[in-house]
C-alpha cells in the first residue's frame, strides 16, 4: 500500500481525499501549503497529489519544480479546478506523472494509484558518450570491433555493408578516430541525398565562373578531407556517370574540379551502402571495376535482430543519453525488456534509439513499462504477411515464433524442442541465444519443477 502526500490549501478536499485513500487501504499525509508539503516530503512518500493554485507565495508549479529536482523524487500528480492548455503543458514538462481536473472521484483515484510506477532503487548510469552502434559484446559485434581495430591504421579503402539504421557512419567514424588520421578532418557525403548535377561539384569542387551559380571557388569534399577521411555514404545510389569519375580518383588519387585542373588528393576513402553491390554489378547498375576497387577491406554490420544480446545494453545507453540531455533518468521494467527483445527491429539500432527516446519523453513514470514501448511504426514490416515486408526480418520473426512455440509445448525441454523443429540441439541453443529466448526456456523449466513439487 502507498503513502500519499496531499498538498492542497482546501481543507475539505484534503479530508475527502484522505478518507478515500484510507478506504482504499493507503496511508494519507496532509499538507496545507507548498512549504508545508515540502517539509513533509520524506523518503517513505510514494506519490504526491499536488494542488496547482495555492496561496502563500509558492504555487503548485514551483512546488513541482522543487520536488522533481530531487533525483529520487516520487511521482507527482497535479490537481486543478482550472485546467488550461498552458498549465497542463507546463506541469507535464516539469515532470508531473499526470495532470487531473478536480474533483477527483474514488474510482478515478483508484485507477490513478494502479497506474503508478513501482519505486525502484537507483542504478548506475551507463556512459552516454559511447558510439551507439559499437555497443555490445555479442559475437557479431565483436567481429565488427576487431575488424575496425585491424583496419584503422591502414590507408586501404574500406567498404561498409549493412541495412539502414545499423550505424554505418558510426563505424566509419570509429575507423577514423582510432586510426593514424584521427587528427585530420572527417568529411561525410551522402551520395543519395545530393542531386546528380551537383554531386560532382560537391565531391571534386569547382572554380569560380565554371557554371551558372559558381560565384566563388569551392574545394570539394576530397580536398576538404585533406589528410583525414572521406566517407562516401550510400555509394550504391551514385549515378553511373559519376562512378567513372570516382573510380579515376581512387585509382590515381587525382581529382579534377569542375572547370579546373587536376589536383592530387591524399584523403582516405571509406564507402558504405545498404544495397547489394554484387547484384547491382550483375544487372549493370553499378560499375564492376569500381566495385572491385572499393571492396578492398569489407566490414559487414549485422542487423540488430542477429545480435539480440546487444538490445538491452543499447537501450540502457539511450536511456543514459536521454538523461544526459536533461530528461529525468528512467529505467526499464522486466516486461519492457522482454518486449524489446521480442521485437525484430527492422529499423535496427536507429529504430531502437527512437523507441527509447520516445518512451523517455512521453513516460512520466521513473520505470518504463511495456505499454510505453511503441514499436507500431514497424509492426507491418515485421508481419510476414505484409506484401512489402523485409524478407530477412520476416524470416527471423517466423523462426523466433516457431522456436518459442516449440519450447512452450515442451515445457522448456531443449532436446525435445530441437527434435520437434528437426534441428540439432546446438543450433537450437545458438538461435535461442540470438533471439533472447534462453530466459524463457529457464522460466518454463522452473515452472514445471515447481508444479511437480
Amino acid at each position: 500500500m502507498a503513502t500519499v502526500l496531499i498538498i492542497d490549501d482546501d481543507a475539505a478536499l484534503r479530508e475527502g481525499l484522505a478518507e478515500a485513500l484510507t478506504d482504499l487501504g493507503h496511508t494519507p499525509r496532509l499538507a496545507a501549503s507548498g512549504r508545508e508539503g515540502l517539509a513533509a516530503l520524506h523518503g517513505d512518500v510514494d506519490v504526491v497529489l499536488l494542488d496547482l493554485r495555492m496561496p502563500g507565495g509558492m504555487d503548485g508549479i514551483e512546488v513541482l519544480r522543487r520536488i522533481r529536482a530531487n533525483r529520487d523524487a516520487p511521482p507527482v500528480v497535479v490537481l486543478t479546478a482550472f485546467a488550461s492548455a498552458a498549465n497542463t503543458i507546463e506541469a507535464m514538462r516539469l515532470g508531473a506523472f499526470d495532470h487531473l481536473s478536480k474533483p477527483i472521484g474514488r474510482a478515478e483515484l483508484k485507477d490513478l494509484l494502479c497506474r503508478l510506477p513501482e519505486r525502484m532503487p537507483a542504478v548506475g548510469v551507463p556512459d552516454a558518450d559511447t558510439e551507439d552502434s559499437l555497443i555490445g559484446s555479442s559475437e557479431p559485434m565483436r567481429a565488427v570491433q576487431k575488424a575496425i581495430g585491424l583496419a584503422a591504421d591502414s590507408n586501404a579503402i574500406v567498404l561498409i555493408l549493412g541495412e539502414t539504421g545499423t550505424g554505418k557512419e558510426l563505424v566509419a567514424r570509429a575507423l577514423h578516430v582510432h586510426g593514424k588520421r584521427k587528427d585530420g578532418p572527417f568529411v561525410a557525403v551522402n551520395c543519395a541525398a545530393i542531386p546528380e548535377d551537383l554531386l560532382e561539384s560537391e565531391l571534386f569542387g569547382h572554380v569560380k565562373g565554371s557554371f551558372t551559380g559558381a560565384t566563388a571557388d569551392r574545394a570539394g569534399a576530397f580536398r576538404e578531407a585533406a589528410n583525414g577521411t572521406l566517407f562516401l555514404d550510400e555509394i550504391g545510389d551514385m549515378p553511373l556517370a559519376m562512378q567513372a569519375k570516382i573510380l579515376r580518383a581512387l585509382q590515381e588519387q587525382v581529382i579534377t574540379p569542375v572547370g579546373g585542373k587536376p589536383v592530387h588528393t591524399k584523403a582516405r576513402v571509406i564507402a558504405a551502402t545498404h544495397r547489394d553491390l554484387a547484384k547491382l554489378t550483375a544487372t549493370g547498375e553499378f560499375r564492376e571495376d569500381l566495385y572491385y576497387r572499393l571492396n578492398v577491406v569489407q566490414i559487414a554490420i549485422p542487423p540488430l535482430r542477429d545480435r539480440a544480446a546487444d538490445i538491452l545494453p543499447l537501450a540502457q545507453h539511450f536511456l543514459a543519453r536521454a538523461s544526459a540531455s536533461g530528461i529525468r533518468h528512467k529505467r526499464l521494467s522486466q516486461a519492457a525488456i522482454d518486449k524489446l527483445q521480442r521485437h525484430s527491429w527492422p529499423g535496427n539500432v536507429r529504430e531502437l534509439r527512437n523507441v527509447i527516446e520516445r518512451a523517455c519523453i512521453m513516460t512520466r513514470a521513473d520505470v518504463i513499462g511495456p505499454e510505453d514501448i511503441d514499436t507500431s511504426a514497424h509492426d507491418r514490416t515485421a508481419d510476414p504477411s505484409a506484401p512489402d515486408a523485409d524478407l530477412p526480418a520476416a524470416v527471423a520473426q517466423l523462426e523466433k515464433t516457431m522456436i518459442a512455440r516449440a519450447l512452450d509445448a515442451c515445457a522448456g525441454n531443449r532436446t525435445e524442442a530441437a527434435r520437434r523443429l528437426n534441428i540439432n540441439r546446438q543450433l537450437l541453443y545458438t538461435k535461442m541465444q540470438r533471439y533472447g529466448l534462453l530466459e524463457m526456456s529457464e522460466k518454463l523449466t522452473d515452472r514445471v519443477g515447481k508444479d511437480d513439487a
